[in-house]
């Protein structure tokens, strides 16, 4: 099945939801899903597929292309893949909702412009796609009204600023070399100049900046993230901003060229350093933040400004090891990042609403299936053996130890620490301690609902013990952009890399695992005691306190507080209020008195009077 005709599917697919929706919400529901469902198997079906061919020709002068190749692949895959989640986690997040139709063909819509972007062959259809994935996002980010508006409009702005400057690269490559062809592109590229490579790199990283929420572009992303719907959450944390860290690869790597890439530098300093540096100072202040939010999903967002530097640290190195860390983290993040925002919405959606996670605690009892998808999620996310998230996080590290570099090696490293404790606050406080008694007699999230949580965390685990799948699909990227593949086993990596068997470390935790459970059914029998009798240091826990968590992180935010603030949104803020009062000042020029406006006309005729007298002296 080629790129055409899944793009077919998902445009159609689209376009359909909204009219069925109208006529009958199960017969939308069920169109959905299938769709959603269907594109998997198609993209799934592709795998190893390779070649471009023109669906239009004589579009403003120019052909329009699809391309498909390893790259644009394992993209499309994540995308239908956490696409499809959403779709089947929506069917009763959504139900009972104004609009549900309109809902339906705005997602459907963001992950086929997604499909759309990775398998454009040509900027233009590039550039195309790309916007309206911007614009359907907008519209689903404002779905829920009242605070949702200011975010949409934060996100929709920022789209644009990024949007204006990859149109600069784009007309810049267009007049160079007449044609927009990725292909011809990368084969003509190299007879331009260090200045025109750089400056149309630096244009094409500021929007796919914006979009992947690279720091200092970031902060459209906490408001957009923390006010979407849960589910189109997890589709913009997980594969959305990933669309910025593909058209870094497509640039960097498939169009300007390995070699090009690497010639970028000045006496001391290079486009690859300043991109791994961002990557660092990406991972530690927003990992930081995190940690204070009590927003569940606020603190998600912030959590995946900071794994994406981890992916720009890996993919600036241009490194086989490097780029197959980040790609494969790329991934990751896309999976579990997705998991645990799909847990927040069960809570979510079982509580009324409740996101504060001073206001949860011990919902393992009422919701058992969620808490251990995202216990997954979580250990994923921080990099925990046996799962993926390990495996891409060993990558990383091994490739900044083998390039010598200490300083961003501590800063992955304090990015990870920085993780388990917002993991800890999240999990613990929603989930552990004492169940409050409003939520005693709490339903466990609906199938719909669990079934997502429970596939992700399945390829968590599973591409965590066996990482050679996932890797076995990386390999060709990384051939294809130049670079030498990582040698990987299905369950590890070989000697040319470093020995890595997961299954031994399985067999090894399993083992570990068994002898506890030997010695607790060895020890005297529990006995339960009610929930009100716990202490702590002694102490009973007070009333209405139920989880010792509660403003736990207060120490802390008081000594950082002065120094996590995110000055990158108060500085945008700061130049829009300075443009807002020049724009003030000179609407006041325009008072609507012709008279006023003759004086203008005579003053600067008299100004330019002076001005050649002054010359004519001269």
């Amino acid at each position: 099945m080629g790129a055409g005709a899944i793009l077919t599917v998902a445009l159609a697919g689209a376009g359909l939801s909204y009219p069925l929706g109208l006529l009958s919400a199960k017969v939308r529901n069920v169109f959905a899903t299938a769709v959603s469902a269907l594109l998997v198997c198609l993209v799934a079906a592709a795998y190893g597929r390779s070649g471009e061919h023109v669906y239009y020709s004589g579009f403003l002068g120019l052909d329009l292309i699809l391309r498909t190749d390893a790259l644009a692949w394992f993209f499309a895959i994540t995308v239908s893949l956490v696409g499809c989640l959403s779709v089947v986690f929506s069917l009763r997040y959504v139900r009972g909702r104004e609009k549900v139709s309109f809902y339906y063909f705005a997602l459907l819509l963001v992950n086929a412009a997604m499909l759309g972007i990775v398998f454009s062959g040509d900027l233009l259809s590039f550039f195309i796609f790309w916007e309206v994935m911007s614009w359907a996002a907008y519209l689903l980010i404002s779905y829920n009204r009242g605070r949702a508006l200011y975010a949409g409009l934060k996100y929709i702005v920022m789209s644009i600023i990024g949007s204006c400057a990859m149109l600069v690269g784009l007309l810049s490559l267009y007049a160079a070399h007449d044609t927009l062809v990725i292909s011809e592109l990368a084969e003509r590229i190299g007879s331009r100049g260090t200045g025109f490579l750089l400056g149309v790199l630096v244009a094409f990283s500021i929007g796919f900046g914006i979009k992947s929420a690279m720091v200092p572009l970031h902060t459209w992303l906490p408001d957009a993230h923390s006010e979407a719907p849960s589910p189109f959450s997890a589709v913009l944390s997980g594969i959305l901003i990933k669309m910025g860290i593909y058209g870094f690869v497509l640039v960097m790597y498939a169009l300007v060229g390995l070699k090009l890439l690497l010639g970028l530098r000045g006496a001391w300093v290079s486009f690859n350093s300043v991109l791994c540096w961002l990557g660092a100072i990406g991972i530690l202040i927003p990992t930081f933040i995190a940690v204070l939010q009590t927003d569940a999903k606020r603190l998600l967002a912030w959590s995946s400004i900071g794994q994406i530097g981890y992916i720009i640290l890996g993919m600036g190195f241009a490194t086989s090891l490097g780029l197959t860390g980040a790609l494969f983290h790329t991934f990751n993040h896309a999976v579990f990042k997705a998991l645990l925002f799909l847990a927040v919405g069960a809570v979510e959606y079982r509580t009324g609403g409740v996101r504060d996670l001073n206001e949860l605690g011990g919902l393992i009892k009422r919701m058992p299936v969620t808490f251990a998808c995202a216990l997954v999620g979580g250990l994923g996310l921080i990099g925990v053996p046996l799962t993926s998230g390990f495996v891409s996080k060993w990558l990383i590290y091994k490739t900044l130890i083998a390039e010598g570099h200490p300083f961003l090696a501590l800063a992955a490293l304090v990015g990870t620490w920085g993780a388990i404790l917002y993991v800890y606050k999240l999990l613990h406080n929603m989930f552990l301690g004492q169940l409050p008694e409003k939520y005693a007699h709490l339903e466990a999230a609906p199938f719909t609902m669990r079934l997502p949580l429970v596939v992700c965390g399945s390829i968590i685990i599973l591409f965590g013990i066996l990482p050679g799948i996932p890797l076995g699909a990386v390999g060709p990227i990384v051939g294809s952009l130049g670079l030498e593949p990582v040698q990987a086993t299905l369950t590890g990596f070989g000697p040319q890399v470093g020995p890595l068997n997961m299954v031994s470390i399985f067999a090894a935790a399993a083992l570990a695992v068994l002898a506890v459970l030997l010695v607790l059914r060895a020890s005297a029998a529990p006995r339960r005691v009610a929930q009100e009798d716990s202490y702590a240091a002694g102490s009973p826990v007070p009333a209405g306190r139920y989880h010792h968590t509660v403003r736990f992180y207060d120490p802390l935010e008081g000594a950082t507080i002065g120094y996590l603030r995110d000055w990158a949104d108060e500085f945008y803020t700061r130049v829009a209020g300075g443009a807002r009062g020049g724009f003030d000042g000179l609407r006041r020029i325009y008072t609507g008195d012709v008279r006023n406006y003759v004086m203008y006309i005579v003053c600067l005729l008299a100004f330019l009077i002076f001005v050649q007298m002054v010359w004519h002296i001269w």
